[in-house]
């Protein structure tokens, strides 16, 4: 039973990842791709890349999600897999009507909830915890502010260029942006995901202590690189064409303001939404050619979504964790 339990858990890790790269890393191409910097195709393959080095920088953010957020003495495989199904539900749900949710949050929640229900609130590590609400501060503060700053700095830089040459040296740099959020993209969410494979397979007396092997983080980059190449269209159409339409340099300044603070986040192992980072960065890009330039409609929508995505999914995790348990 328990190496069936363990496959159930290691297919759903997976599932959860192919979901990630489907929904989420399109964030990390969304500019070079509705500003025609790059075609579709090269967009994808500089995401599928960059994520998977991302996947090897460090091990910082593997180690917060595995050993500080839910004490991993408390918890076991019943648990691990009600969560990664609240992921799979909510984010495949969501990403129906194009709307890019965080893997992060619904990953966090639906370990909350989980654990909840399999070992009781002392199962929750405090310190991890206020990691999150860092992160949170700096998806939004640093993504809003950095998009919106750059943006100006840009725009201003540029005031007196021709259009065209505007466009072109744009262009080429917002390749070599993506390219940057990419990596930052896999620092962190990739790192998420490789955090729980390695805690699932402790958990199972596969490993005999949290310590992140390279075949993991082949893996699980590899199969959310597979997730990124075969959806997320929609989502690029959402945020990149109806929430703001881009310039070239409104591209450069979220793509750059969003990595920096996604791989500062990942150096400090701090587990961030890279979804809200892009996403405000964008707004914060966006907004430098004055607030009507972005849809707020689109930005409420999405806003909805970000609230919802804690108790939807930690009541998911919940819910699946005490029926398994019992059945």
């Amino acid at each position: 039973m328990g190496g069936f339990t363990l496959l159930v858990v290691v297919v759903l890790i997976l599932a959860a990842e192919f979901v990630n790269g489907w929904t989420d890393a399109p964030n990390a191409i969304v500019t070079v791709v509705t500003t025609k910097a790059v075609k579709p195709k090269t967009a994808v393959a500089i995401a599928v890349v960059g994520n998977m080095i991302g996947a090897f920088y460090g091990r910082a953010v593997a180690q917060t999600i595995g050993t500080e957020i839910i004490k991993p003495e408390a918890i076991n495989l019943v648990t691990l897999g009600a969560a990664l199904l609240a992921i799979v539900i909510w984010s495949t749900a969501a990403s129906c009507f194009g709307i890019p949710t965080s893997e992060s949050h619904a990953l966090l929640a639906g370990l909350a909830g989980a654990a909840l229900a399999t070992a009781g609130p002392a199962a929750w590590l405090p310190a991890g915890w206020k990691k999150i609400f860092a992160g949170l501060v700096i998806s939004v503060l640093f993504g809003a502010g950095g998009g919106f700053g750059l943006g100006w700095v840009l725009k201003t830089f540029s005031a007196s260029w021709p259009k065209e040459k505007s466009n072109r040296v744009f262009q080429v740099l917002q390749v070599l942006a993506a390219g940057g959020m990419a990596v930052s993209h896999g620092s962190n969410d990739g790192q998420k995901f490789i955090g729980i494979f390695t805690l699932s397979m402790v958990l199972a007396g596969f490993l005999p202590g949290f310590q992140v092997q390279p075949w993991i983080i082949i893996l699980c980059s590899l199969v959310m690189g597979v997730g990124t190449s075969v959806g997320g269209w929609r989502i690029i159409e959402k945020v990149g064409v109806k929430m703001v339409k881009l310039e070239p340099d409104q591209g450069l300044a979220a793509q750059t303001a969003a990595a920096a603070s996604i791989l500062f986040a990942s150096s400090f192992g701090i587990p961030l939404s890279t979804t809200h980072t892009i996403n405000t960065a964008l707004m914060g890009a966006g907004a430098t050619r004055g607030i009507s330039a972005v849809n707020w409609g689109i930005v409420k929508e999405l806003a909805c979504a970000w609230l919802f995505t804690f108790p939807a999914c930690g009541l998911i995790g919940y819910l699946t964790a005490w029926l398994l348990i019992r059945f």
